[in-house]
C-alpha cells in the first residue's frame, strides 16, 4: 500500500461521490452566473476544504462509528432533518422571488471571502459525506487497499478535497455560459434545489425506516 495508492482511491471516491447534480454544484453554478467564474471558484474552494476534515474525520472514527450503529443512525438522523429544511427553504425562497420579480433585480457582488464561508458552510451542513467516506475507507481497508496509518488517512483526505474541487471545477466551466435571466434554470433555481435536497430526503427516511 503506498501513499498515492491511497491519494487515487481517496480521489475516485469523491469524484464519483460528488459528479451527480447535488446542493453544492448547482450553488457553484449560480454563483458563476451572478457573480461571476472566479467567486464560484472561491466557493468551490470553501467547500472542498471542509470536504477535506470530513474526511479526515471520517476515516479516523469509520471503525467505531461502523461498531456502533446508535452513532451511525443519530448521523443520519441529523443529515434527514437538514436537509427536510433545506427542502422547505428553497422552495419557499423560489415561491417569494417570484411574487417579488416586478423588475430588473440589481445583483450584488460578493467578496471572495464570503463565497469561501458560503462554500464551507454549504459543505459542513452536509453531514453525508462522514458515513460516505467512513464506508469507502472500510472497505478498502478489508480488501487490504488502504491502511489507517495516519500518512495514508492525510493522502487519502487531500484526494477527496482535490477531486471535489475537480468536480466543481468541471461545473463551473463547463455549464453553458449563457448569462440569461429569463433562463430556466435561474428563474427556478431554488425549486430545483429543492428538488434534490427533497430527493435527498425522501431516499434518507426510506434507509431509516427499512
Amino acid at each position: 500500500m503506498s501513499i498515492l495508492q491511497a491519494f487515487l482511491f481517496g480521489y475516485a471516491a469523491a469524484f464519483v461521490g460528488t459528479l451527480p447534480p447535488g446542493l453544492l454544484n448547482m450553488t457553484a453554478i449560480k454563483i458563476s452566473y451572478r457573480d461571476n467564474k472566479n467567486r464560484a471558484l472561491w466557493f468551490a474552494f470553501g467547500a472542498s476544504t471542509v470536504i477535506l476534515f470530513q474526511t479526515f474525520i471520517a476515516v479516523v472514527f469509520g471503525r467505531y462509528i461502523s461498531k456502533r450503529a446508535d452513532i451511525s443512525d443519530a448521523i443520519h438522523e441529523i443529515g434527514i432533518f437538514i436537509f427536510l429544511g433545506l427542502t422547505i427553504y428553497f422552495f419557499w425562497s423560489n415561491r417569494q422571488k417570484k411574487k417579488q420579480k416586478k423588475g430588473k433585480e440589481e445583483v450584488k457582488v460578493r467578496t471572495k471571502s464570503s463565497r469561501f464561508m458560503i462554500g464551507a458552510l454549504l459543505s459542513a451542513l452536509n453531514l453525508f459525506p462522514i458515513p460516505y467516506y467512513a464506508v469507502v475507507s472500510l472497505s478498502l481497508a478489508t480488501l487490504g487497499w488502504f491502511s489507517f496509518e495516519n500518512s495514508f488517512l492525510v493522502s487519502f483526505s487531500i484526494g477527496t478535497a482535490l477531486a471535489a474541487f475537480s468536480v466543481f471545477v468541471l461545473y463551473v466551466w463547463g455549464f453553458p455560459t449563457k448569462k440569461s435571466e429569463d433562463s430556466y434554470l435561474l428563474q427556478n433555481f431554488n425549486k430545483v434545489l429543492g428538488i434534490i435536497t427533497g430527493i435527498i430526503t425522501v431516499f434518507g427516511l426510506i434507509k431509516l425506516v427499512f
